[in-house]
């Protein structure tokens, strides 16, 4: 008797779902953290140990092999992977030498006592166009650490790389998810050779809020949320249905592997998030979401059996979330600087258990979100309170000398040059170039010396202010 097409799709089902259930028995679901240091603020290695034991992790991602973490986390339980900064990728990549003396400084000293089971060469080189000269050196980077943990004997270290998802040029539907063509070949083929032959990951930085903040009035926010109840979508191409943003974008990344022939290598989430704060005029950055989001994500991750994603049913996801602090020194926008879990005081953004274990009744209330839809009206960008006066004459320099006349109307023997005030025409200056700026990239920030605000900050200047300020 000839089994029907529906039943046939849930044998397959099931079958692949017992097949990654199996594949995916060696490594556990723990979560884990990224720990890094882009702050001035943060607390000792041995007093943040402490803190991600406090969370309950499994595992924890440093962004360098640095030596006084690696000896805080000997003899704890937490399992850790460790970095090849981008800038030494090259050398590495031309000589076995470099990269033993790399291994022998940076991983013998510690193993196994501190449980490095990770090493990743570079963090989103792919992502780097201005070090785009260094991509075809990254494989041959990662084959020769490989080597190197070979000839120490540590045979239990997997080797691998993190990648964004702008790897990819297509990514919706899932089905059609494709790699981007100037690294396909060159780069992402040899790296799924070499992580398919040494079973390791694809490790892959995969963050929903980006695509939701970007296209709001597509995108559902308890979608991205994990919160969709009934809102679902359905891959024409594939006939999956997807109940929430990152499932999308994983399987996207499935099926680009799978287009190269490389259906069955893992994927590891090396960092996903929500920003817990931001600037004005980034939607949906606040303590409620990246709340809602980690508290779903965990559960999500840490089910029984393993829920996996629509492509891969039933497979472990391991995961790292980012991040441990909140770091004060991250450039770009607000956000890059409110993805923690903790404040540098060690207090917590909001409560968490990484396991998924503590009820959600153990938590107390969460803030109520107050950004969840566009800000509407202006926003000028100012010099921060205490800001260095020499730094704030250098980034002065430096704003009227960007962009077209941005600093004109503050110019000796201009209307607006009086009083004279280094605050006055830096915050003019900064508003001015940021105006100018912003759709190309340019951010209010000028390394930590100015901030966003709502309020005209000199109203004497007049409709010259007003000019040098954004309508968003």
């Amino acid at each position: 008797m000839e089994v029907g097409a529906a039943s046939r799709a849930g044998i397959f089902v099931s079958i692949f779902s017992l097949l990654f259930f199996l594949s995916g028995a060696e490594i556990s679901a723990k979560v884990g953290v990224n720990y890094g240091l882009l702050g001035d603020n943060l607390p000792s290695a041995s007093r943040s140990v402490r803190l991600i034991k406090r969370l309950k992790a499994g595992r924890v991602k440093l962004y360098d092999p640095n030596p006084e973490i690696l000896r805080a986390l000997k003899g704890t339980k937490l399992q850790v992977s460790i970095m090849v900064p981008n800038q030494q990728i090259s050398n590495i990549s031309k000589s076995q030498k470099v990269s033993d003396q790399w291994v022998k400084n940076n991983v013998v000293p510690y193993y196994p006592e501190t449980m490095i089971r990770y090493v990743l060469v570079g963090n989103e080189v792919l992502s780097l166009y201005d070090q785009k000269q260094s991509w075809p050196d990254l494989v041959p980077a990662i084959r020769r650490i490989k080597g190197s943990l070979r000839k120490f004997h540590i045979h239990k270290v997997k080797v691998g790389t993190t990648l964004a998802m702008d790897v990819l040029e297509s990514s919706f539907p899932p089905s059609n998810g494709t790699f981007r063509s100037d690294i396909s070949g060159s780069v992402v083929r040899p790296l799924l050779q070499f992580l398919n032959r040494t079973k390791s990951f694809f490790f892959l930085d995969v963050y929903p809020y980006f695509p939701w903040s970007s296209q709001p009035q597509y995108i559902k926010l308890d979608y991205a949320l994990f919160e969709g109840g009934n809102l679902t979508y359905a891959d024409p191409g594939s006939g999956l249905t997807y109940t929430n943003l990152l499932d999308q974008m994983l399987d996207s990344v499935v099926f680009a592997m799978k287009r190269l022939g490389f259906p069955d290598i893992r994927l590891w989430i090396a960092e996903t998030g929500w920003p817990n704060g931001g600037d004005i005029d980034q939607i949906g950055a606040n303590i409620h979401n990246a709340a809602t989001y980690n508290r779903n994500l965990i559960k999500r991750l840490n089910s029984k059996p393993p829920v996996g994603t629509p492509a891969r049913p039933g497979s472990v996801l391991p995961t790292f979330i980012f991040s441990l602090y909140n770091e004060n020194q991250k450039g770009g926008p607000g956000t890059e600087r409110h993805w923690g879990l903790y404040y540098p005081n060690e207090s917590s953004v909001y409560p968490i258990d990484l396991t998924g274990e503590a009820p959600e009744s153990e938590y107390p209330p969460l803030p109520a979100p107050e950004n969840n839809a566009p800000y509407k009206g202006k926003i000028w960008c100012v010099v921060a309170k205490r800001a260095n006066k020499t730094e704030l004459e250098s980034a002065l320099t430096y704003a009227c000398g960007q962009g077209n006349r941005t600093c004109e109307p503050v110019q000796p023997g201009r209307k607006c040059y009086k009083p004279v005030s280094l605050v006055r025409h830096a915050s003019f200056a900064f508003s001015s170039y940021w105006a100018q700026l912003r759709s190309s990239g340019a951010t209010c920030f000028f390394n930590g010396l100015a901030v966003q605000t709502t309020k005209d900050p000199i109203v004497n200047l007049g409709d010259v202010m007003d000019r040098a300020s954004i309508q968003v």
